[in-house]
């Protein structure tokens, strides 16, 4: 069993010798590190963009109308002098 763990997880890749080769698989990590960068953003600002739409859209088409039995106003909260509970 100790055996198992120790070749699990003790693996660890080795760096190609050639300096080339070493500077290409850099350079091919980074460009997937841009990629993955970049998709996310337009993911993301592609999520945000649709939410705006579609709430401009309810918006418009929805018009804010009373229901019935309702009273529109402003309200002004007083406080009670004699306390929350009514005593004095």
């Amino acid at each position: 069993m100790t055996f198992f763990f120790r070749r699990m997880f003790s693996y660890c890749p080795s760096k190609p010798r050639h300096p080339l080769v070493r500077v290409l698989v850099g350079l091919l990590g980074l460009a997937l590190l841009v990629v993955l960068v970049a998709f996310g953003l337009v993911i993301g600002l592609g999520m945000l963009l649709f939410a705006a739409v579609r709430r401009l859209v309810n918006s418009a088409r929805t018009p804010a109308t009373p229901r019935e039995g309702v009273i529109e106003g402003e309200f002004t909260r007083v406080r009670d002098p004699a306390g929350p509970l009514g005593l004095r």
